[in-house]
């Protein structure tokens, strides 16, 4: 216990709590809250102090500074001051300040205490301001007072402290504080002495426990780089991005990983050794470029980190870690209420949709759903804000607090670098204003344009267009719809999008795409990647090398990212079905992919050549195959998502389908061990007259209504002179689909359809419906006006509940 002229000052972490906030601070009190309380969870935070409000408003009164601030804000509010005036006045009557005597020897005598526990008498800590009124569940005062790292000795403490006191009043925070409406001494600021971690020779960085753009409450997300974590939250570099499955985190033999990004990660914070300056930016190494900060052990500890921190608090976290590089041990340094996802309804959301195409002048991570138009206005330093014109484009290299009050003014924001938990990220979410961060050349490429179109509304990555485009704005909530007899199930095609839609109330994924994923993640022809001797060409060589040179191996480049991808697409749905279609790429398409032109052969007609299920089976694609077994085996054995199905598409024969199963077989894909369940597209001719064959191979089937119609009426799909043809509600095609689906339920095995049919006609709708089909799986942007139309179409026809 301190002694008692010591207690109205400083306060040990063990001691404080939430209830503390208003003594010392949301911050401090989270810290304290995270060492008395999560303990037990395993969760690690460096050990300190915390000087008190009482500490604070002692210093105030010694150096009669309550008349200072009253004076010159009331001087702002008049118009007679500026913000910088302002600010400038305050700081520097607080930085010429005297500590009292008692508070300047509890400081001290503090400091030694904690050097004692660390075993070092000039113990290096962490000075960190925590303001009374920061971190509530509405309002979130990112950075907008100082942290000061690598202070070593009693001198040079005492003078971050001071200099901690005066952040209170930096433009920035004055700003924030006016637009919220916070009384400018009715906050306090509390100084957190925290024990240094080693994490410039570690790592370092942010996380949430639920996914910052969509607002999806079942993922962490984490980033991370090398060196003090300064880097990531201030958003001077392009960090790591990890996302975990928080659902799956329970089982032990699972590793719920469901994204690893590398961040480019150009340079690192690391302490500087001697002067007066004690940090330092470095280049990294080019190993340091290419390598993940962290590895899965570290990944998940982190992640169930996150949600002992999420169900103490009872609320969505954003927290901040760090690595000792010496040690290898992880610690907690920060939890605070997110403040934005958090508040969104979880039925109410916005749907942007682009009405054009336009040239792509830059691109980056996606901050926000929303589209923006305006014109561009480029500012690289902070000194020349007062140039921003309200309502543009802000385009800059990076966004530090200084720059919140015209970040509030502006249409979009575009920044060269910073992540996802950036500042200009977090700021952005927090104003509700969309911005395309890390774009790398985002100033340059976009100099001399007028005006920008910038999307956030096409997945995790956004794109800033040439000139403007049109868009529109739907608002929908799902609260309100219907609910069918009939599953509604959604196509997915891109992890990048598949959390964009976690809110619909879906009955699952009923297409995803394999070649999706291939042709945009992966980009690289399987079989270049099995047999890369074979790929004559240098420069496409080239770039399989950079693609694949941090994975042990290439097919294991593929492996990983693939499984992955699907890992990402069936998460938002789980514990639902995702039915995960085998690769169907034509010859054509095969071809365009990297080294594709060495495996493929030209064919006259692909869309009926060497295409889906003919390919598993046959010596030149049978290897490629098996990685995408490996890939599948992986996402749900290792990942942890046995809510996926397979489905094996354009299955031309009772034969081949046998074949293809006895592929996946010899690839650890066994239906109905470990609980797989294997489809058919249902999609040829044959496979409805011999449906009751297949319906004994199968778990169910897909119809796939285009290359059926394409198939019975001898239509080319792709032909626009026949394009008045192409009709899936012909009678030949319907036909066929109520004999298949009649065929199914006497089989006993499930039938849906995936197309944009039921959106498109209503009465082809009603007709599915009539014939008893058991799912209709939608693109997601139509889920929302179709719903009520298989709802009304029940109405009208008595029918069996579905299979």
């Amino acid at each position: 216990m301190e002694p008692a002229s010591e207690e109205s000052y400083v306060k040990w972490f063990e001691d404080i709590g939430m209830r503390d906030v208003p003594e010392v601070g949301g911050k401090n009190a989270s810290l304290g809250e995270l060492t008395t309380s999560l303990r037990s969870a395993g969760v690690m935070v460096p050990d300190g102090f915390a000087t008190t409000s009482g500490a604070y408003r002692k210093f105030l009164a010694a150096n009669g500074l309550e008349t200072v601030i009253s004076h010159s804000i009331s001087e702002l509010r008049s118009g007679r001051l500026s913000l910088r005036e302002t600010g400038h006045a305050i700081r520097d009557s607080m930085l010429a300040g005297e500590f009292p005597a008692g508070l300047i020897e509890s400081i001290r005598q503090n400091y030694r205490r904690l050097g004692e526990r660390a075993g070092q008498e000039r113990l290096a800590v962490a000075v960190r301001s925590s303001a009374t009124a920061e971190d509530l569940p509405d309002a979130s005062f990112a950075g907008q007072q100082e942290t000061f790292l690598n202070i070593s000795g009693e001198s040079a403490l005492l003078d971050a402290c001071r200099r901690c006191f005066a952040s209170l009043f930096t433009d920035r925070a004055i700003s924030y504080r006016e637009i919220k409406g916070f009384g400018h001494l009715d906050v306090a600021l509390s100084i957190g002495v925290q024990r240094m971690v080693r994490s410039d020779v570690g790592a370092s960085g942010v996380m949430f426990s639920i996914d910052t753009e969509s607002g999806f409450p079942q993922s962490v997300v984490i980033s991370a780089a090398w060196g003090l974590g300064e880097t990531v939250v201030q958003g001077t570099i392009n960090p790591d991005k990890y996302q975990v499955f928080k659902p799956l985190l329970d089982n032990p033999a699972l590793v719920p990983v469901i994204e690893r990004s590398v961040g480019s990660k150009e340079r690192k914070m690391i302490y500087r050794l001697g002067g007066t300056v004690s940090t330092r930016m470095v280049e990294t190494t080019d190993k340091e470029r290419r390598a993940t900060v962290l590895q899965d052990l570290d990944i998940i500890k982190l992640a169930r980190w996150a949600v002992s921190v999420e169900n103490h608090y009872g609320r969505p976290m954003d927290m901040e870690w760090a690595k000792d590089g010496i040690t290898g041990e992880l610690f907690m340094v920060q939890a605070r209420p997110e403040t934005v996802q958090a508040q969104q309804s979880g039925t109410l959301f916005r749907m942007y949709h682009l009405g054009q195409e336009g040239r792509v002048l830059a691109s980056g991570a996606a901050v926000g759903n929303s589209i923006a138009v305006g014109p561009v206005c480029i500012i690289r330093d902070a000194k020349d804000i007062e140039a921003f014109v309200d309502g543009a484009i802000l385009v800059t290299r990076m966004t530090d607090p200084d720059w919140v009050p015209v970040m509030k003014r502006a249409a979009g924001i575009v920044t060269d670098h910073g992540g996802p938990t950036s500042h200009a990220a977090i700021v952005s979410r927090e104003l509700g204003v969309p911005a395309v961060v890390g774009t790398g050349d985002g100033t340059d490429a976009l100099a001399g344009r007028e005006v920008v179109t910038l999307s956030c509304a096409e997945g995790e990555e956004g794109h800033v267009y040439d000139g403007m485009l049109d868009f529109d704005v739907e608002e929908v909530d799902t609260g309100s719809l219907a609910t069918t007899r009939t599953d509604i199930m959604v196509n997915i095609a891109s992890p990048a999008a598949a959390f964009s839609w976690w809110r619909l109330p879906a009955a699952g994924v009923g297409l995803a795409r394999m070649e999706f994923i291939i042709n945009n993640l992966i980009r690289v022809h399987p079989m270049a990647l099995i047999h890369p001797e074979l790929v004559m060409d240098d420069a496409e060589s080239a770039v399989i090398e950079q693609l694949t040179r941090d994975y042990t191996s290439p097919e294991e480049y593929f492996v990983s990212v693939l499984a992955t991808g699907i890992a990402k697409i069936a998460a938002p749905f789980h514990p639902k079905p995702v039915v995960v279609r085998l690769s169907d790429f034509k010859s054509n398409e095969y071809g365009h992919l990297v080294g594709g032109s060495f495996f493929e052969h030209p064919e006259e007609n692909p869309m009926l050549g060497f295409r889906g299920a003919s390919r598993y089976y046959n010596k030149r694609y049978r290897e490629a195959f098996a990685l995408e077994c490996r890939a599948v085996k992986r996402a749900r054995e290792v990942i942890g998502f046995s809510n996926v199905i397979v489905m094996v598409p354009f299955c031309r024969t009772v034969d081949e389908a046998d074949k293809v199963l006895n592929a996946m077989s010899e690839n650890g894909l066994v239906r109905g061990e470990q609980g797989l369940r294997i489809y058919m597209m249902c999609e040829i001719p044959s496979n409805v007259v011999l449906a009751e064959q297949f319906a004994r191979r199968f778990d169910g089937f897909s119809i796939g209504s285009n290359d059926l119609t394409q198939l019975v009426l001898g239509v080319d799909r792709d032909s626009e002179q026949l394009a008045g043809l192409f009709d899936e509600r012909d009678e030949a095609v319907t036909t066929m689909i109520s004999e298949v689906i009649g065929k199914a339920h006497a089989a006993g095995i499930r039938i849906g359809i995936c197309g944009q049919g039921p959106s498109n006609h209503p009465d082809f709708a009603e007709f599915l419906v009539r014939e008893g089909i058991d799912s209709i799986s939608l693109n997601p942007d139509t889920f929302i006006r179709t719903v009520p139309l298989i709802a009304a179409a029940e109405k009208h026809v008595n029918r069996p509940d579905p299979v």
